[in-house]
């Protein structure tokens, strides 16, 4: 387990880019944390990491955003207005099921039965004075 403390949007950026370059294709990341907690900032540094140039924003009315990079497709599943695990799976089972790209699931906590055994875990809490606590579980 590793902790990083943020004090700057950019820092949380920084510290999704270096978890990024680190993965290989099909791991999953669990992203849990509060509204604002720099959830979405997080997901721009990990696909910058993994190799992608374009901006990533949050999927939250579409549910699925896919980002092509080099070494492979993006997929970023936001849970927030989802109403069931059946109906996330239902919807993007494909790109959940894909072993060459990136998966990352913002909200995960909402239906963790969507979550795999060994997915990357991480949290983003808020701790005070613009602070951010990001912990990330292997």
């Amino acid at each position: 387990m590793s902790l990083t403390v943020s004090t700057h949007p950019e820092e949380t950026i920084a510290a999704g880019r270096v978890l990024g370059a680190r993965l290989v294709p099909g791991t999953v990341v669990a992203l849990a944390g509060d509204l604002g907690a720099g959830k979405t900032h997080f997901v721009r540094g990990l696909v910058a990491g993994w190799g992608g140039t374009g901006p990533a924003t949050s999927p939250t009315f579409t549910l699925l955003h896919e980002y092509a990079t080099p070494r492979g497709p993006v997929f970023h599943l936001d849970l927030y207005r989802a109403r069931s695990a059946a109906e996330v799976w239902d919807a993007a089972h494909d790109e959940m099921s894909e072993a060459t790209g990136l998966l990352v699931i913002e909200w995960a906590d909402r239906f963790p039965e969507l979550v795999p055994p060994g997915a990357c875990r991480v949290s983003l809490t808020a701790a005070g004075e613009g602070r951010r606590e990001i912990t990330i579980e292997p």
